[in-house]
């Protein structure tokens, strides 16, 4: 039987609004968390993801008053992350109602704490975020690739990728694996908010290297580049902000798109 493959709208807040930007930056309002969210639940989407995008920037905790207003207009599976260092922070995020906990900066910081969160959550409940950007400085210790004639690297962003860890995405991501991590939610910073495609690159290159599932993320403005994104790498899931926040597309609309072009999804 072929799995279905998942449709994910991601919230991105900061003060307590949904948010879009470009690249990480040039933030603009994009609506309540709690309406859309439960807009996202009614019209079919297989998860939500929810992430506090200043939380680690700030130093502070994720907000748990709006996860649980957010948990309880939903009936499927919910994804936080934002500001997360230690077990207390995810326990925090899972008694206010969220299914699995999302982990970046505080995951580069303290590699062990995946493992932590693996033995006291069980693997399905710790997911790996991943902020990748191109770094063309050549480096030969780290995995090179090619693309127009230019060679670069995969590396590592934390703090809403605002700082760069000289780490090289691929090997980070089996190390992620390795230490626990049930899913990876892989983020294009280089493709963030362009609504130009997936960087389908990245998305293949992470998804064979490791055997645990992959949420591509960052760059998608139409249906067709989550059937490109499905087609050209073997990815679990799809996260998409822009076109459901501004109307362009509901859930259900692109699941049937999907459908029609033979991608498999629950409808």
């Amino acid at each position: 039987m072929t799995l279905t493959k998942r449709i994910i709208p991601c919230l991105d807040v900061k003060n307590g609004r949904v948010v879009k930007g470009l690249h990480f930056e040039s933030i603009k309002d994009a609506g309540d968390p709690v309406e859309l969210a439960k807009k996202y639940s009614d019209e079919g989407a297989d998860e939500l993801v929810f992430l506090d995008i200043t939380a680690s920037d700030e130093q502070r905790k994720t907000i748990k008053d709006l996860v649980r207003k957010v948990a309880s207009v939903i009936d499927i599976p919910f994804t936080v992350g934002g500001g997360v260092k230690s077990l207390e922070d995810a326990r925090n995020i899972l008694l206010n109602g969220a299914d699995k906990v999302g982990i970046n900066t505080g995951a580069i910081n303290n590699p062990q704490v995946i493992t932590e969160l693996m033995k006291l959550f069980g693997r399905q409940c710790v997911v790996v975020a991943i902020d990748a950007k191109r770094n063309y400085n050549i480096d030969t210790t780290k995995n090179i690739f090619t693309e127009n004639d230019k060679q670069f690297w995969f590396e590592v962003f934390i703090y809403g990728g605002k700082e760069g860890t000289g780490i090289d995405v691929i090997k980070w991501a089996k190390d992620a694996e390795k230490l626990g991590a049930g899913e990876i939610l892989l983020t294009s910073i280089d493709k963030d908010g362009t609504k130009d495609g997936y960087d389908i690159l990245l998305t293949a290159q992470v998804v064979n290297s490791v055997s645990i599932p992959v949420i591509a993320s960052g760059g998608c403005g139409k249906p067709d580049d989550m059937v490109n994104v499905f087609q050209e790498s073997n990815v679990d899931a799809a996260l998409a902000a822009s076109i459901f926040h501004y109307e362009t597309h509901g859930v259900n609309g692109v699941k049937s798109y999907l459908k029609n072009k033979s991608i498999p999804v629950r409808l």
